[in-house]
């Protein structure tokens, strides 16, 4: 029998989090490390919303997806792009700072989900490869890295979110405009040779990035030969 007072909160309530720490990921996008009053029980893909209240009552409310795997601690990291003139992405990423407060509510979503324990390949363009690192992280820390391929598209070397921590045996890099030194691939868009080859038959997809980037990841997909069922999209815009 669970004790009502140690119980998780609902997905729907809102709760106060504290900033524990506040990281560069790229020159326009920070991670925040939020400690939560309970341990989070979210799956990797998920995402939480946070929400912002101004002195006259202002409150505006925006979804970031979680880059941490899940690990059963009461602490969860968001990445957050930051947008021009953006009233939320610009506030967290300007003036938040560790010890402050925020309100947060989740985790959301239930398709978007990698649970660890079947073969999964992720396509990832941009920030869009926030939730694709909590399910490359759950991999790792489980080790089950065996089950995961990933491709991310970036423009740049400048603007690879994670650029320390993605490059690995099961991971590859498309830069679209510039490259680093004697990098093998020019730049360029994803093509079908980026993927990985042979795509497992029993993968799932999971593909989060633009609505361009999306819609021409998933058709390289289904031209390597997956059926459009086994692939999973997250498209996102302008998260102000």
């Amino acid at each position: 029998m669970t004790d009502s007072a140690e119980a998780p909160l609902a997905p729907g309530a809102w709760q106060s989090a504290t900033v524990i720490d506040v990281r560069p990921e790229t020159a326009n996008a920070k991670t925040l490390r939020l400690r939560l009053p309970r341990p989070s029980q979210h799956l990797a893909g998920q995402h939480y919303l946070v929400r912002l209240t101004a002195p006259d009552g202002y409150s505006a409310s925006r979804s970031y997806s979680v880059a941490s795997a899940p690990d059963g601690t009461d602490a969860i990291e968001l990445t957050v792009e930051r947008l021009e003139d953006g009233e939320v992405s610009s506030f967290l990423d300007d003036e938040l700072a560790p010890g402050d407060e925020l309100e947060v509510r989740g985790p959301i979503g239930g398709w978007f989900v990698w649970r660890g324990d079947a073969p999964a390949v992720l396509v990832g363009g941009g920030s869009g490869v926030v939730p694709l690192m909590a399910m490359l992280r759950l991999a790792r820390r489980t080790g089950r890295s065996d089950l995961v391929r990933m491709v991310v598209s970036a423009r740049s070397p400048d603007q690879l979110y994670y650029a320390h921590e993605i490059p690995g045996p099961e991971t590859a890099v498309v830069y679209t405009r510039e490259i680093p030194p004697s990098w093998p691939r020019p730049p360029g868009r994803l093509e079908l040779k980026d993927l990985p080859h042979p795509l497992d038959p029993h993968a799932t997809a999971y593909v989060c990035g633009s609505s361009g980037f999306a819609e021409a990841a998933a058709a390289l997909l289904q031209e390597a030969g997956m059926a459009v069922e086994q692939i999973r999209i997250e498209r996102f815009g302008p998260t102000r």
